[in-house]
């Protein structure tokens, strides 16, 4: 009778885990099928979705424990799962990015009928589909770029002395691994992007034999908290290397808890939300804020909106407005990732650097700069800040310049464009206290101080 009751336990647990998923079908990446997709959509979708991508050194796809063995898992958790059976790089590393881009197209283009929220669509890979997915996070354009990335003992590195030789010849080819830029290009440490490189989550084991921690998931988890992204990294005693969702692994209901711990507490902007370009240098940037993802002005910006709004920083340290400037904010990726977000309201903070007498040399460019950059944006609502106070002169930035030449012109052209004036530099006047000693940078209240001022002007009180 005993035995009888655990059977029928057993059975009703199977069937309920299956019942989870409501739908499993694969599609066609490649118009001759060379590369698929196996789709696995929850029967109560939470709105997450989440591209698996399996490793296999380049050379094989290990897709069972290292794909649709986290199926269950993941729709269990109302997350909608695909896996990417890529076409394996023979010499043209193209096939396997274009494969998994064109992955996370569809399930973006098909996020109303399949329940997801296209902003809420994670990659994760493992081994060498690890280092596929780095690479789609780190180098593809914003489309196609996922919003967070779960990597399991991934290849980071292509340089094959600190990594796994087979998958950096396999990706690179034999005459790629003496290319040194190229190996510097594709090691995906070395391409974080501040702001830009989506959250990480790293899984490893400590006594990997095959691709050595240190020099791959450690470097990226490094380089992302040196950019002040957001990561996370567990690294687990034992286990050694390829044990994925396996539940040999000795780890495993540990891994899947700390992982479901790391979902759960991420923050999702609604399908709907507002989105909001935050267009600036190093004061946008967060320059001096550590973790400035989460301290800087754009993230206090979004505090304060709530959920209805999108906030994202797009600031890059040492830009001018100016297109003969040392360092044009329109020739960078941000600047063109900002273009991608589609933004419903963009606040542009750009000028502090212009006024150095280096760059303010172009100075009669300032309003066809200004006005190129507008123009770009047609759709959207445009909140045009002048600079917050210069509180000393520190790297030839001018205050003089700021008032006299740059606010005037600033003014002109938002009057001509339509666009608002936020005007920081007389509404931060007053706030010498919150800023750096370099006196050019607010520091964590100073951020706190313009997004008040900022989130006024976006939202006034009725």
């Amino acid at each position: 009778m005993k035995q009888t009751i655990q059977l029928v336990a057993l059975l009703l647990l199977a069937l309920t885990a299956n019942a989870q998923t409501a739908r499993e079908f694969t599609l066609n990446l490649t118009d001759d099928g060379a590369a698929q997709m196996v789709c696995f959509l929850p029967a109560t979708p939470s709105g997450r979705a989440i591209v698996g991508v399996p490793g296999g050194g380049y050379s094989v796809l290990s897709n069972g424990h290292e794909g649709v063995m986290a199926s269950k898992w993941m729709n269990q958790r109302g997350i909608a799962y695909f896996v990417v059976n890529y076409r394996l790089p023979e010499g043209d590393r193209t096939k396997p990015i274009s494969d998994v881009e064109q992955g996370i197209r569809i399930v973006r283009d098909s996020a109303t009928v399949w329940g997801i929220n296209p902003h809420d669509v994670g990659i994760m890979g493992f081994s060498a589909g690890g280092h596929l997915s780095s690479v789609i996070s780190t180098h593809s354009p914003f489309e196609v770029r996922p919003d967070f990335t779960i990597l399991f003992y991934p290849v980071i590195s292509m340089d094959e002395r600190v990594s796994h030789k087979w998958s950096c010849r396999n990706f690179l080819g034999e005459e790629g691994q003496k290319d040194a830029n190229l190996v510097r290009e594709f090691s995906t440490d070395k391409a974080v992007r501040r702001h830009l490189t989506p959250p990480a989550c790293i899984i490893m084991a400590s006594d990997d034999r095959l691709v050595p921690p240190v020099t791959n998931g450690v470097q990226y988890y490094s380089a992302m908290r040196n950019a002040g992204n957001e990561c996370a990294m567990f690294i687990y005693p034992t286990g050694d290397h390829g044990f994925g969702f396996g539940p040999w692994f000795k780890y495993h209901d540990r891994m899947l808890d700390d992982l479901g711990a790391w979902l759960d507490a991420r923050q999702t902007p609604k399908a709907d939300a507002i989105r909001v370009a935050c267009i600036g240098n190093s004061i946008t940037d967060g320059f001096g804020i550590d973790m400035a993802d989460a301290s800087g002005y754009p993230a206090e910006l979004q505090k304060m909106l709530g959920d209805k709004y999108w906030v994202k920083n797009f600031g890059v340290s040492g830009r001018t407005m100016l297109n003969k400037g040392d360092w044009p904010y329109m020739k960078e990726q941000a600047w063109r990732d900002a273009l991608a977000f589609k933004p419903d309201i963009a606040i542009i903070k750009l000028g502090t650097n212009d006024s150095k007498p280096e760059n303010w040399q172009y100075g009669a460019s300032f309003q066809q700069d200004l006005e190129q950059m507008l123009k770009a944006l047609p759709t959207t609502k445009i909140y045009l800040c002048t600079p917050i106070p210069a509180f000393k002169s520190t790297w030839n930035i001018n205050d003089s310049v700021i008032v006299n030449a740059i606010i005037p012109i600033q003014r002109a052209v938002a009057k001509k464009q339509g666009a608002q004036i936020i005007d920081l530099h007389t509404l931060y006047a007053n706030d010498g206290d919150k800023m750096l000693n370099d006196g050019i940078h607010p520091d964590g209240k100073g951020a706190r101080r313009m997004a008040e001022i900022i989130a006024a002007a976006l939202v006034p009180k009725k």
